[in-house]
């Protein structure tokens, strides 16, 4: 499939030269251009935006790759990819790794290049992650396998070289046809395995390696027809079918891998594949030319990355440590020797330990109520059991078409066993949930919680999220890209297939981790981050049913309008609450107040248990919502104001009241919004206010330094519906028109009551968010013990040291003295968790050269000089007047037009 070429005028009409089409471009940039045969458009486009690019140390000098960046940018925006990335790369002789840290340096402040561009480059680095990850194993699996020089006279041609090209494009095109998601790293590796057992088998055993040898002779090509009345059935198989799968029971147990799992992608996926490239057993060994052939037409039409260079350690598919070590956000090393540490476990070997910590965990487990489950059914006034298992069923039939929908429809039957998984660890926290609550309540009647629909599904939503976690398929796609989103299983696809609300998933999350012990610190941090988006956007969504429990809160008697107090937030966050609480808590209150009876216990069939310390006007899971909403706020805040007005320390307490008064009483402005916009726009207010100069663009710089940063956050903001911009448009146009009697409040003599600092909890996981650093001046960092474990040796058996663990080792041993060690200690004990990347001072960052936020003329983004205090009030009034009127704005909005009158 050759690449598309610019259309030609008639013969009549010379096309004129490229030259004269582009005067104002230079020569060579238009010879690059032809070279990638792109067109007038993305000439113009990438022309335009290497002019408006700073010329840095990073590129300077190297102006064709540059160009080559700026083309490529302006065709994804197009869509008029005429070239492939590879191409791109060899024409401007750089790796992966290179382009896209050049990519990252160029957007300076994540404005320079769009989203579209941003998830193409993520999705291209992404599959090359894969890849390497693959292909490092695949070369290694292979010298345990084949032979390099046989002794035989019939395997002379067959040299290794050949046997790992046949291997590795076979296993390319098997990837490429059956898989969507290239990211999706487990599939993709039992896919790998399925092709090595395919030519185990074909292959002479004189070329093999024990054991495969010996294994390979019994099973004399039966596999791929057996394979073809194989396809359909279960993973029970007669006795002359248990030579089949000798070879992947071996590769299985070599690495680590779910032979069930592997066995259901050979022959649901595998065997199909082959069938369907008309590949059978008396065919022999196929063509390489012919498989080449193939996969080139799959590249031509991906336009991606050429894999099979990976086979001839082409430079561009190399892992450059410098330029990948610097797009982790990692601590910062200051020995280059670190570059050599080797990492303790491959990510194959970390995702195949981390999945069969899981199956183990489950093996136990039935994919049926447990009998001590049943009993608690049997106890309930309304029997659930029905409603439970009917739902688990249709439930089941939503995730294997969503699932085979994401990753490939030939992997329908793998997602029927992720589902399986999840239902059985779904039954398992249930149990453990319910044991919990009857010993903390002293009741067995749980009639209401376990007849509560949202409570199941919400449950089984998070132990469906676990399971697609731990398998490695959920990445971070860019919010509000819904291309991405389509072919992604990353948080939230799981409530968005089960059309599951984020408010009520939020509600089980703490719970579910707390009833299930076995959970790994990984999967814990996942669960809890998971939480935070939720508590940052997701529930905060137009049609989130969160927004009518704060309607309701506002409209009981005697209650302030806001959705809690200010002095709620000073007491400590309870982590007592379970999810029975927070699904049962009332969500209508009477004109009385009263106490509320117990939320798992029925009112109907025993006496009601008096919770003293929860009214029933009072929604229990609005409050703990708000409170740990207020806790994550005021945590960013105190992170970035650390970064930022470390010289202005007074200034926080104000920027946390003002953030803190449009949370409570303009929580509406939160509606398909982000909490960090309105922390930005707090901070941006309040400084100009006091007349402090800190400009949007700095605050964008340190944003982007934080965990959580997404540039989305800033550059996509709710303006009106259907309409978006930068987040400087969104303070102007809505945040400032809303507010601005709020804001010229700081400047006057009669300032706001500061609201009270929320109190700061540690987290009910126990657990640290990163590494440890021992001091700012010493580059020593501790991290929870990260071992490899070979499970085919039983569980926690470790395996033997890598690199890393040796150095750490002979580091230990060479201390030697015990009062080198109580020092270590003590350096330990009285060391602070630092801020990331380099925020362990308290220097602002440095501002950026310019923003622009695909705007101009907004605020200071156009560069005007900034503005005073006494100007900004001048400027606010004189916004007052000639500001156009916001639809559904509240009553602000009309009285800014009276006084316009």
């Amino acid at each position: 499939m050759a690449p598309t070429r610019l259309p030609r005028k008639a013969e009549s009409e010379p096309e004129p030269a490229a030259s004269g089409r582009l005067l104002f471009a230079e020569t060579d940039f238009i010879a690059l251009c032809d070279v990638f045969q792109v067109s007038d458009n993305v000439r113009v486009t990438a022309w335009e935006a290497f002019e408006k690019m700073p010329v840095n140390g990073i590129v300077e000098g190297h102006r064709k790759v540059l160009w080559g960046i700026c083309i490529f940018i302006a065709a994804v925006d197009l869509e008029e990819m005429t070239f492939t990335f590879t191409d791109l790369l060899k024409c401007l002789n750089i790796s992966v790794c290179k382009f896209v840290y050049l990519i990252k340096e160029i957007d300076v402040n994540m404005d320079t290049i769009s989203t579209k561009v941003d998830s193409a480059v993520s999705r291209l680095k992404k599959k090359y992650d894969v890849l390497l990850a693959l292909y490092q194993k695949f070369e290694r699996t292979c010298e345990l396998i084949y032979i390099d020089q046989p002794n035989d006279q019939t395997c002379a041609e067959l040299n290794s070289p050949l046997i790992l090209k046949l291997c590795w494009i076979m296993f390319l095109l098997a990837k490429g046809k059956i898989l969507q998601m290239e990211d999706d790293l487990v599939i993709s590796f039992q896919l790998l395995l399925c092709t090595l057992d395919y030519f185990i088998k074909l292959l002479p055993p004189a070329i093999l390696k024990e054991p495969y040898k010996s294994l390979s002779a019994g099973c004399s090509n039966s596999s791929i027809r057996t394979g073809r009345r194989s396809q359909n059935r279960n993973t029970r198989m007669s006795k002359p079918d248990t030579d089949i799968i000798k070879v992947i029971e071996e590769l299985c147990k070599t690495h680590d891998c779910n032979l069930d799992e592997v066995k259901n992608v050979y022959f649901t996926s595998f065997i199909p594949f082959l069938n369907s490239m008309g590949i059978t057993a008396f065919s022999g060994l196929p063509e390489v030319e012919n498989l080449s052939r193939i996969y080139e037409e799959m590249y031509l039409k991906n336009k991606d990355i050429d894999a099979r260079l990976f086979l001839e350690k082409d430079g561009i598919l190399q892992y450059e440590h410098t330029e990948c070590l610097q797009l982790e956000r990692t601590p910062t090393k200051n020995s280059g020797e670190d570059l050599l540490i080797v990492l303790p476990q491959t990510p194959v070997r970390t995702a195949m330990n981390t999945i069969q910590q899981l199956v183990m965990i489950l093996n136990s487990a039935s994919d049926k109520p447990s009998d001590n489950l049943i009993s608690y059914f049997n106890n309930c006034t309304v029997n659930p059991t029905h409603d439970i298992v009917e739902r688990v069923e249709n439930l089941g039939r939503i995730f294997k078409e969503k699932f085979a929908e994401a990753v490939g429809q030939r992997c329908a039957e793998i997602g029927s066993q992720r589902y399986r998984l999840g239902v059985r660890l779904y039954y398992r926290v249930m149990e453990s949930i319910l044991k919990s609550e009857e010993k903390r309540l002293s009741i067995h009647n749980f009639s209401k919680l376990l007849n509560n629909n949202t409570f199941h599904a919400s449950l089984l939503a998070c132990a469906l999220e676990v399971v697609v976690a731990t398998y490695g398929t959920s990445t971070n796609a860019s919010q509000g890209d819904a291309m991405n989103m389509e072919t992604n299983l990353s948080f939230p696809w799981i409530i968005n297939i089960l059309d599951l609300k984020a408010f009520d998933l939020y509600k089980v999350i703490e719970s579910f981790i707390k009833a299930e012990p076995s959970l790994t610190r990984e999967m814990i941090k996942h669960l809890e981050c998971c939480e935070h988006q939720i508590m940052e956007s997701l529930a905060w969504q137009s049609d989130s049913p969160l927004f009518e429990l704060i309607k309701q809160s506002k409209e009981r008697d005697g209650q302030p309008d806001e959705p809690e107090p200010p002095s709620y937030i000073t007491q400590p966050v309870q982590h007592n609450h379970t999810a029975a609480d927070l699904y049962l808590s009332p969500t209508k209150s009477p004109k009385r107040k009263a106490f509320s009876t117990s939320v798992c216990s029925a009112p109907d069939s025993q006496p009601p248990v008096i919770n003293q310390s929860q009214k029933l006007y009072k929604s229990t899971s609005l409050s703990l919502f708000y409170k740990k909403v207020y806790w994550l706020a005021y945590k960013r805040l105190s992170n970035l104001c650390s970064r930022l007005l470390s010289e202005h320390p007074e200034l926080k307490h104000l920027i946390w009241t003002l953030f803190h008064h449009t949370l409570q009483n303009e929580y509406e402005l939160m509606k398909d919004r982000h909490l960090d916009q309105i922390m930005m726009c707090s901070m941006y207010g309040i400084c100009k206010v006091k007349n402090i100069d800190l400009r949007f663009k700095t605050i964008v710089t340190a944003y982007k330094e934080l965990t959580n940063a997404n540039q989305e956050t800033f550059k996509c903001v709710l303006i009106r519906e259907g309409q978006y911009d930068s987040i400087i448009v969104f303070y102007n146009l809505v945040f400032m028109q809303r507010l601005k009697t709020n804001i010229l409040q700081y400047a006057s003599s009669r300032p706001p009551t500061l609201s009270p600092i929320p109190h700061i909890p540690k987290s009910p996981y126990k657990l640290s968010n990163s590494p440890l650093r021992v001091s700012a001046g010493n580059n020593i960092y501790i991290s929870p013990l990260k071992s490899s474990y070979k499970f085919s040796e039983g569980l926690l058996s470790p395996t033997k040291m890598t690199p890393r663990t040796r150095i750490l080792v002979s580091i230990g041993e060479s201390f030697g003295t015990s009062e080198k060690l109580q020092k270590i200690n003590q350096m330990v004990c009285n060391s602070d968790r630092p801020l990331k990347h380099g925020a362990e001072g308290s220097t602002a960052p440095k501002p950026l050269k310019r923003l622009r936020f695909d705007i101009e003329g907004q605020d200071e983004a156009d560069g005007r000089e900034h503005v005073s205090g006494e100007k900004f009030q001048q400027k606010l009034a004189e916004m007052t007047s000639t500001r156009t009127r916001i639809q559904n704005q509240n009553d602000g909005a009309d009285a800014s037009t009276a006084e316009q009158k």
